[in-house]
């Protein structure tokens, strides 16, 4: 049985101009100069912890920058850092993305992401606690900030390649891990990465979607899956809200 395939949806469920929260478009001081991302955050000042959404290899798209809105008004401030940043930014022919992201540094890249983390958690409306997720090519770069970072404290990779078995040790976070019953592919890594995580000792928990395929979360490609997507979406943030407000 096949993975249901829907038509697709606008890129927008929390529009820009939603009333409830403080949306704008920054720059923050990365590894290799300033980061584009999208700031999204609830109107107020009271403080929250920070969670950091990172893209899939398509780039700072439309859907991730509304997916860091629905973080926000989960109680959240919400950044979705353009890792295309050293390279101009995502370009507008979203089919060149891919083998622009092929150019990126990987070192750099991710100590542009642990940048983003430390602009989270030193912003005067942070707790200071801070949570990163991420899906696809984002998904294995949350991987990594969670075995680069020592202050994330909560990292939800959806269908995310995996780090090293060698590297797992390092992490210090909570993970939930989201991956797809049909992702062969990815699915291939889940064995060594899930005896690493036992042998380390470390928080975690893994969930399969049966009947969903890789990129299952996003509402506007082909490979949606809107049941998946809803209960995967519902554990993250009661994840987030369990790991980062307790």
């Amino acid at each position: 049985m096949g993975t249901p395939l829907v038509e697709k949806k606008s890129a927008q469920n929390v529009p820009e101009e939603d009333p409830r929260l403080i949306v704008e478009d920054i720059t923050y001081p990365g590894e290799t100069g300033d980061i584009l991302a999208h700031f999204a955050r609830p109107k107020g000042d009271v403080k929250l912890p920070g969670i950091v959404v990172i893209h899939e290899n398509r780039g700072l798209v439309p859907h991730i920058e509304d997916v860091a809105r629905r973080v926000a008004l989960e109680g959240f401030l919400a950044i979705a850092p353009d890792a295309l940043s050293p390279l101009g930014g995502t370009p507008k022919d979203l089919e060149q993305a891919p083998s622009l992201i092929q150019k990126l540094d990987n070192q750099q890249t991710t100590k542009n992401f642990l940048a983003a983390v430390k602009y989270l958690k030193t912003h005067p409306q942070s707790t200071g606690k801070v949570g990163c997720t991420g899906f696809c090519w984002g998904g294995g770069m949350a991987n990594q900030v969670a075995v680069n970072s020592p202050d994330v404290e909560a990292v939800v990779p959806f269908y995310g390649r995996q780090p090293a078995p060698e590297e797992v040790p390092k992490i210090k976070a909570s993970i939930l891990l989201h991956y797809a019953s049909l992702d062969e592919r990815i699915n291939q890594g889940i064995p060594a990465y899930e005896a690493a995580l036992k042998e380390a000792s470390k928080d975690y928990k893994i969930f399969m979607y049966e009947g969903a395929g890789h990129a299952f979360f996003n509402d506007t490609g082909p490979r949606y899956h809107a049941e998946a997507a809803k209960l995967a979406w519902e554990r993250t943030i009661a994840f987030f809200k369990q790991k980062l407000k307790t």
